[in-house]
């Protein structure tokens, strides 16, 4: 008689909670997330940036087309980890529900209105026998009168961040927030502090594996960031890793004579 595990009659079907009060589907689907691309967000007090990884597996690829930071409307935009298929879903309904909220009220949507409208539409794909969750979270950033970042879970949850990471390179990421992040950043320093976060958790972080965009509450509009721009950021951090081996061994050999 072949052995059945404990879980096996609780993870078949999405609307059955197991003896815990877990929906192991939905387990899984965060479980895509956590091998997906990371993707990471800082929020400074004009502003927020999106950074995100891009997997190009193949040289054959051609990079513009591997689009990783979507816009959903001239002031809001989403970076996803997962399965990037359902993020597109995901994406086009979120583009779909800004337009129609732009129509019926003649203004932007609010962010927060158009979170919590994504999410209701994940939460319903826990709830319901024929669909599955979506195995994708998204980072959702904009401004209407401030900045606002936003992370959604497979479940429907949503919470509000100063400065987050989602995917593979989470908590890497998280831990270079908690030492470098302070409420008083500015727009440059909030950039340096997504790409580092990214670059911390890719082993050969290049212009070409790191996709930036930011948008300030003057301008209301996304911009992404150039291969150069990118490239240029890289460099500087570069030199300041070097040079704080550098005082790291100074400082080494200074213990040492002090010893002696």
């Amino acid at each position: 008689m072949a052995f059945v595990p404990p879980q096996a009659g609780y993870d078949r079907a999405i609307t059955v909670f197991s003896p815990d009060g877990r929906l192991f589907q939905v387990n899984y689907a965060r479980e895509a997330v956590k091998r997906g691309a990371t993707a990471v967000g800082v929020k400074w007090k004009d502003g927020v940036a999106l950074a995100v990884e891009k997997r190009i597996t193949s040289k054959l690829i051609e990079p513009r087309s591997y689009e990783k930071i979507f816009q959903i409307d001239e002031h809001i935009a989403a970076a996803p980890s997962g399965i990037i298929a359902d993020a597109r879903v995901l994406i086009d309904r979120a583009r779909l529900e800004a337009q129609v909220y732009r129509l019926t009220y003649g203004e932007p949507v609010p962010l927060n209105v158009l979170v919590k409208k994504i999410c209701d539409l994940k939460q319903a794909h826990t709830q319901y026998g024929g669909v599955r969750p979506f195995g994708a979270a998204l980072l959702m950033a904009g401004v209407n009168e401030e900045p606002e970042l936003y992370e959604t879970d497979p479940s429907g949850a949503y919470f509000e961040w100063k400065a987050v990471a989602i995917g593979s390179g989470r908590n890497t990421a998280m831990a270079i927030f908690e030492e470098h992040y302070t409420d008083d950043i500015d727009m440059e320093e909030a950039v340096k502090l997504a790409i580092l976060a990214l670059a911390k958790t890719l082993e050969e972080p290049s212009a070409d594996s790191i996709e930036v965009a930011y948008i300030t509450v003057e301008d209301k509009k996304w911009k992404k960031l150039s291969r150069e721009e990118i490239g240029g950021y890289l460099s500087e951090m570069l030199e300041e890793a070097k040079e704080e081996e550098v005082e790291e061994k100074e400082e080494d050999y200074s213990e040492l004579d002090s010893n002696y």
